[in-house]
């Protein structure tokens, strides 16, 4: 698939540290939240072979923020997830899908609980903010919501721990995962996560002072020298194979959590009260029948910009491939694809047509690694 740049406007805001990446060489963008979130730098397997072996630093400032607070906002953040957030704590990260009245995804954030009257929504691909405010309105809830000046930077890889305290001191290794607390950085505080949409470990740093967040971003180039620190975005190939999924690639709003494989943040049985319950309940009941599942594609190469239809071998469908992209570790196509209640099977085969030719490939477990 020929690539074609994005043209820069208003509407497509850029960040912070948009100045500051290309003149690191960013070589792709994608949008995000209306923004531009880096793709690539060298190449997505260049880039991939690094964030696993050093560390890097990613504008993820497109991880934008939908901060809910007020007397009500704990009933309002509730009725939105599916997830039992009543006994929440204040400095702790929550993943926890966001669904309509009809029990479909609107969104996967991180809600972090700021306060007990303070909510930030980390959020996903998705006008959160006015299902948020229509939800607000409907019930007259009493609470304020607004998308705070926060950009995000994520410190990602096996040596972000020793970037990480060399710049904020040895205690922000004490942080657990999904965590948060703030840390000090040249008389600014900054409210850090040890989170982010890798599997190689890391951090999140949430920005509130955009000027600060630029002298930091400089700084953790300064002090990541020897450890190779370079600057990264989040990558195709290793979300894949640790089955980070992603809103409007893997799972949009057709789909229902247990089709997405959230069960275990579906709490269908709690006293709580959100959006789409009963009709959750009666699709656990019926059960579901289709579901998120990995393929493998014994080819090199794949264009992902539609869905692909998978096929057995009398041509009935099998599923439709949502995200992939050739592994460098299993040296085959990999991807992540709603696949049909009859081939859930991981010993199933099925073909693909990629450029006018059949592939075959078969349906596996995730994640891959």
């Amino acid at each position: 698939m020929k690539n074609f740049p994005i043209a820069k406007s208003r509407r497509l805001r850029s960040t912070p540290y948009t100045d500051r990446i290309e003149r690191q060489g960013v070589s792709s963008y994608t949008v995000y939240n209306h923004m531009l979130l880096p793709a690539s730098f060298v190449s997505a397997e260049v880039d991939y072979h690094h964030l696993k072996e050093f560390v890097q630093v990613w504008d993820v400032a497109a991880e934008r923020q939908v901060e809910i607070s007020g007397k009500d906002s704990a009933q309002l953040v509730q009725l939105m997830t599916c997830r039992d957030l009543s006994k929440s704590k204040v400095g702790k990260c929550y993943y926890a899908p966001i669904i309509d009245g009809q029990g479909n995804l609107v969104n996967d954030p991180i809600i972090n609980k700021l306060a007990e009257d303070r909510w930030w929504l980390s959020i996903a691909d998705s006008d959160v903010i006015f299902f948020a405010k229509g939800l607000a309105s409907g019930n007259k809830f009493d609470v304020d919501i607004k998308e705070p000046d926060v950009n995000i930077l994520a410190v990602q890889g096996p040596l972000s721990d020793q970037l990480m305290s060399k710049v904020f001191g040895e205690k922000i290794c004490q942080l657990k995962f999904f965590n948060f607390d703030y840390f000090e950085f040249k008389g600014v505080k900054h409210f850090i996560a040890r989170s982010g949409w890798s599997k190689q470990g890391g951090f999140e740093i949430y920005v509130e002072n955009a000027e600060a967040g630029k002298d930091l971003y400089d700084y953790l180039f300064e002090a990541g020298l020897e450890f190779n620190v370079k600057p990264g975005c989040p990558n195709l190939i290793e979300r894949i194979e640790g089955a980070l999924l992603s809103y409007g690639n893997d799972f949009d709003n057709r789909d229902n959590p247990f089709e997405a494989n959230f069960e275990k943040y579906t709490n269908l049985d709690s006293e709580v009260e959100f959006l789409g319950k009963e009709r959750l309940k009666k699709i656990r009941n019926q059960g579901v029948t289709r579901k998120l599942m990995g393929v493998k594609i014994d080819h090199n190469q794949i264009d992902m910009y539609c869905e692909k239809t998978l096929f057995d071998d009398d041509n009935n469908i099998v599923g439709f491939v949502r995200s992939a992209t050739y592994s460098p570790t299993f040296k085959k196509v990999i991807g992540i694809a709603m696949i049909n209640k009859p081939y859930w099977n991981s010993k199933n085969s099925f073909k693909i047509e990629i450029n006018e030719k059949i592939h075959l490939g078969n349906i596996c477990d995730l994640p891959f690694i």
